[in-house]
C-alpha cells in the first residue's frame, strides 16, 4: 500500500514532529542549572544563545542535540521504509517541531541546527555542503546569524546539484524560507549594523 495512504505514515509525521518537539536548549539549561535561554540573550531556545549565556559546554550540546534529534527523524523514518516523498515531510515534521514544539508552548528556536541536521538525513553530501557554507561564512563574518541566512540560501542550490530528488528540494526550500522568516528581527540588525558576532 502506498505510504502516502497508511496510517503509518502519519504516525511518522507525527512522531517527527514530537521528536522535533524537544526543546535541546531548555533540557541542557535546566541539567546545567542555567537559565531559562528563553528569558536571557536573545530569548531563542538554540545553540547560539546557549553558547552566550551558557558557555561552551551549553552550546556544544544545544548544537549536538538540535542537530541530531533532525537526523534521527529522518533515518528513523528511512529504515521503516518510508518512501522519499514521506522522507521529505518526517523532516520538515520535525523542524517544524523545533520552531513550534508542542511541549513547551510552541515557542521553539530559528531552526538552524535542526535543518542541518535535517539535511544531512536526507543527504549527507547537500547536509556537510550546507554545513561548510556556514563554517565559511563564520569564519570571515564572525557573524552567525548572517552564516546561517547564507547557508539558507544555497542549501536549495547544493541539493539540486548534488542530490536532485524533487521531494527533497521543495522540502528544502520551504525550510529555507522559514529560516529567513524567524531569522526577520536578525536581518533588521544586520542592515542596521546591530547584530552581534561570535566570540571563538
Amino acid at each position: 500500500m502506498d505510504m502516502w495512504t497508511t496510517p503509518r505514515a502519519l504516525g511518522l509525521l507525527l512522531g517527527g514532529y514530537l521528536l522535533g518537539s524537544i526543546s535541546t536548549a531548555i533540557l541542557v539549561a535546566r541539567h546545567l542549572g542555567g537559565p531559562d535561554p528563553r528569558h536571557v540573550g536573545s530569548g531563542n531556545p538554540g545553540a547560539t544563545n546557549m553558547l552566550r549565556v551558557g558557555g561552551k559546554k551549553a552550546g556544544a550540546l544545544t548544537l549536538l542535540g538540535d542537530l541530531l534529534k533532525g537526523t534521527l527523524a529522518v533515518l528513523a523514518a528511512r529504515w521503516l521504509g518510508a518512501a522519499p516523498p514521506v522522507l521529505a515531510l518526517v523532516g520538515l515534521a520535525a523542524f517544524l517541531g523545533h520552531l513550534y514544539p508542542v511541549w513547551f508552548g510552541f515557542r521553539g528556536g530559528k531552526g538552524v541546527a535542526t535543518a542541518l541536521g535535517v539535511l544531512l538525513g536526507l543527504a549527507p553530501l547537500v547536509g556537510l555542503a550546507t554545513a561548510a557554507t556556514w563554517l565559511a561564512t563564520a569564519f570571515v563574518t564572525r557573524i552567525s546569524s548572517l552564516s546561517a541566512l547564507v547557508a539558507a540560501a544555497l542549501a536549495p542550490l547544493w541539493m539540486a546539484w548534488l542530490h536532485p530528488e524533487p521531494a527533497y528540494a521543495w522540502t528544502t526550500a520551504a525550510m529555507s524560507l522559514l529560516l529567513y522568516w524567524r531569522h526577520r528581527s536578525n536581518i533588521r540588525n544586520l542592515l542596521a549594523g546591530r547584530e552581534g558576532k561570535i566570540r571563538w
